[in-house]
């Protein structure tokens, strides 16, 4: 490979809807907890989804309890282990089609590593279920790791500055515009947009898939 091609030494990506279906996720906080609400306190499933979800409302993403699975436990002072439930609905965690092919080549090039704004907890089952731990050399939460709700401009200089890159070294993609595109674009660092489902219109900065993503990545950095 071409010093050219060598500038860019980290490919970041976001996990959820990105490289893992959000189903399981989905599953746990909309589904699994209220099921468990609803037995303890004998009420319909639908009775115990509207109360719940109205609790995370009342909390918002813009608190660090609302990504806290442990916190949700304690507050609706349900029985049992929260990792039970995760355990319980791992069948429900899978990868895109073609996640695995596309890190298995990108790894012989560039360094991994995953930007995550799910806590610590839901990013460990899911990549121990899916078998693709090992192609990353580092994995950051922002809610576990750097005590952030979102994944800011901010956040993304400190993620350079502890692998010890310039931004200007990295490059992240995944589903969010403003957390996964704008904000580390802000930051220096050059971004995708991965739009699965074409809501948005598209530019050269905006794939729907991973291999969409690859084929731009060779052709500018052969350019560089």
């Amino acid at each position: 490979m071409s010093e050219k091609i060598k500038k860019i030494k980290v490919i970041s990506f976001d996990l959820d809807g990105t490289l893992v279906d959000i189903v399981y996720t989905m599953w746990v906080w909309e589904r699994g907890l209220p099921e468990l609400y609803a037995k303890k306190n004998s009420v319909s499933i639908s009775e115990a989804i509207a109360s719940v979800t109205g609790e995370y409302a009342r909390v918002s993403d813009a608190s660090l309890k609302w990504y806290d699975i442990a916190y949700w436990f304690n507050f609706f002072d349900l029985s049992g282990d929260w990792k039970d439930l995760m355990e319980k609905h791992r069948e429900k965690i899978c990868l895109f089609p073609e996640v695995k092919e596309i890190i298995e080549e990108l790894t012989e090039d560039y360094e991994l590593v995953i930007t995550s704004n799910a806590a610590r907890e839901f990013v460990e089952i899911e990549l121990q279920v899916t078998g693709i731990e090992d192609y990353f050399s580092r994995i950051f939460s922002a809610t576990s790791d750097f005590r952030q709700v979102k994944k800011t401009s901010q956040f993304y200089k400190k993620l350079c500055k502890t692998i010890g890159i310039s931004p200007s070294q990295m490059i992240h993609i995944g589903d969010h515009y403003e957390f996964d595109y704008l904000a580390p674009q802000q930051a220096g660092i050059e971004t995708y947009y991965l739009d699965r489902d074409g809501k948005t219109p598209k530019n050269s900065h905006t794939v729907k898939n991973l291999k969409e993503f690859v084929r731009i990545l060779r052709y500018s950095q052969t350019k560089r």
